[in-house]
């Protein structure tokens, strides 16, 4: 086994192993369970499952989490903001929405992530909720007809909070 330089917990690791009885079938439901605990897919973790779960390399465990979209090999902060700009909420103005996040949390096109890992930005192509465009998600609460104003006062809400905290 090759040497490893990053923070992993490796015991965790093998009881997400143990759980899933190290079997090849299971293993997006291991690497679901890899990203929830570390928010994203550390290369490192990809390796120590291929290299643990018989008739799987390195390599199909990297295949397998760079096919599925649900998967994020960069790390994600601790409130993802899902921006749909599907047609609906394009029209109905998702990105004066997204300028606007960006603005307020220091983002652009090529940084997702806030420098201190609390927020990521994504859009999305759809969240099946188009009767409330232009629709925000933000881990698993929905903001409806979202507007420039509102996405600004919900962020500043979850900032105060986690000074609070």
């Amino acid at each position: 086994m090759s040497e490893r330089s990053s923070n992993l917990d490796f015991k965790v690791l093998d009881e997400i192993l143990e759980t899933y009885e190290y079997k090849k079938s299971y293993l997006i439901a291991m690497l679901q369970k890899v990203q929830e605990v570390y928010n994203y897919l550390p290369e490192d973790a990809m390796t120590y499952l291929g290299e643990k779960i018989d008739g799987v390399s390195p390599a199909t465990v990297y295949g397998v989490a760079t096919f599925y979209a649900q998967f994020s090999l960069e790390p994600k902060g601790k409130y993802v903001i899902k921006l749909c700009d599907g047609t609906a909420c394009h029209v109905r103005g998702s990105m004066p929405v997204l300028d606007a996040v960006r603005k307020k949390l220091g983002l652009t096109n090529d940084k997702s992530t806030t420098d201190d890992g609390m927020f990521s930005l994504e859009t999305v192509s759809c969240l099946g909720a188009c009767g409330l465009a232009p629709v925000v998600v933000i881990n698993e609460t929905v903001y409806p007809k979202m507007t420039p104003d509102a996405i600004e006062i919900a962020l500043e809400s979850i900032i105060k909070q986690e000074k609070e905290a």
